[in-house]
């Protein structure tokens, strides 16, 4: 693969109507559990013959300042409250933005795709001392010389989950088409404790309080692994027999989603991988809880839970329909009450979120309201493909399952999996995920 590329230009751009002074936002439990996260996301566009190189960057720079209107939030900067926690001064002070031109065209680049020539396209600064001078959204525009654009964003995770950098996304493609935001952005806290929560003889649900005690009691340190990325698209058809694979032992009143699938499905080939015979490496679920929470789809901030999948009695190689049970078990238990429970769990106690990360355990998210297809930045121009990161990933890897371009049917979903680099070689020639005949996006 060709990988030069020219940083042409590092600018800070900031909205075109200045924001109120004195305007502050706090951030929530569910914030600042991912305080050590950041995400990564890149999309690619074909673009039209006749463009000038610069010319669409030049018109995204000024629909970003347009767009950025709306999100106060994004232009801010983080500080400390009397606490200690983080919150926002929205005080227009801008997002990081880096102009670059690339050799060769998107469809050459896309051919040969790998994760570290990917995060190339990616400009990403560390948090300095003072926060209050580091930019918590970057966007990189990256042309290329020969046809094609990619836009990669990335932000600290304390603000926003992969949900609501993809409403960013569109927020900012819907300005640069049609001059208007279809679903502005809702900033508004989480909701309050229950009256019934609050009750003296409530009895607090401990499935998520416990699992949450075990990642800030034994925290993983950040170490230096060299991780790779493989991207796997699998097709209608191949997603509805692997959910046909793992119906086997449910009862037959129960629904297989297309996640529980899938994440049994890796879950039973990466234990293999890592040389389990008669059992399945830990794994703990990632899963989006707006809906659960009666939150709107637009709801902006960090809205992600993590619990433990309980593998006790699962047994064999191939034993995916036990594992996708388990898993669906695990999703379940991600309820209203025990989010409320851990939330007012959270805000009872002196928690040191900075020592909070996930685990050792393998990371299974599920992003099935992450839709970054829509992003249409001009008319006809929708993106090819789309890339998606959490960092760092620690512990035995992690895995993201997100559903795939439109065209490839209902059913059917992209799922990008970070792992060692020996793992991720395992994992492209492993006989159980091959005979689903999956469309390698990314190799390791």
């Amino acid at each position: 693969m060709g990988t030069e590329i020219n940083h042409m230009v590092k600018r800070t751009v900031v909205s075109t109507k200045a924001v109120e002074q004195g305007k502050y936002f706090p951030l929530s439990v569910l914030d600042h559990c991912m305080e050590n996260k950041n995400i990564k996301v890149v999309y690619y566009y074909q673009t039209s013959q006749e463009r000038v190189v610069g010319e669409i960057t030049k018109n995204l720079r000024e629909t970003l300042s347009e767009m950025l209107t709306y999100f106060p939030i994004v232009t801010g900067r983080l500080i400390r409250n009397e606490r200690g926690y983080w919150k926002i001064k929205c005080n227009d002070a801008g997002v990081r933005m880096v102009e670059a031109i690339a050799k060769g065209s998107v469809e050459g680049w896309l051919t040969n795709l790998d994760s570290k020539n990917e995060l190339k396209l990616v400009y990403c600064d560390d948090m300095i001392q003072k926060s209050y001078y580091w930019s918590t959204f970057s966007v990189q525009v990256t042309e290329f010389e020969e046809g094609g654009l990619a836009i990669g964003l990335s932000c600290t995770h304390l603000l926003a989950d992969l949900t609501s950098a993809t409403n960013f996304m569109k927020a900012w493609t819907d300005i640069s088409l049609i001059g208007k935001m279809i679903d502005p952005p809702m900033f508004h806290p989480l909701p309050y404790i229950t009256l019934g929560n609050k009750k003296s003889n409530h009895q607090q649900c401990m499935e998520l309080i416990n699992h949450y005690k075990s990642l800030i009691e034994k925290p993983v340190p950040i170490k230096k692994d060299i991780y790779t990325t493989v991207s796997l698209c699998f097709s209608d058809q191949m997603v509805q027999a692997c959910i046909s694979m793992a119906q086997n032992t449910y009862l037959s009143s129960s629904i297989v989603t297309p996640f529980e699938a899938l994440a049994g499905l890796f879950w039973v080939s990466l234990s293999k991988i890592k040389g389990l015979r008669n059992g399945l490496v830990d794994m703990s679920i990632c899963v989006d809880v707006r809906k659960v929470l009666g939150l709107d789809h637009g709801f902006f901030g960090s809205c992600m839970m993590y619990n433990k999948v309980h593998a006790e009695g699962i047994v064999g190689e191939n034993n995916i329909s036990e594992a996708a049970k388990a898993i669906g078990d695990a999703v379940a238990k991600v309820d209203n009450e025990g989010i409320m429970d851990l939330i007012e769990w959270f805000e009872n106690n002196d928690i040191k979120f900075s020592a909070l990360m996930n685990g050792y355990d393998v990371i299974c998210a599920s992003l099935e309201g992450v839709n970054p297809y829509l992003a249409e930045f001009q008319e006809g121009f929708k993106p090819i493909h789309v890339s998606h990161y959490i960092e760092p990933v620690l512990g035995e890897g992690q895995v993201l399952i997100l559903p795939a371009p439109s065209g490839e049917g209902p059913l059917s979903r992209v799922v990008m999996v970070t792992l060692g680099e020996e793992e991720a070689i395992k994992l492209c020639e492993d006989n159980l995920i091959s005979q689903f005949s999956p469309t390698i996006l990314m190799k390791y």
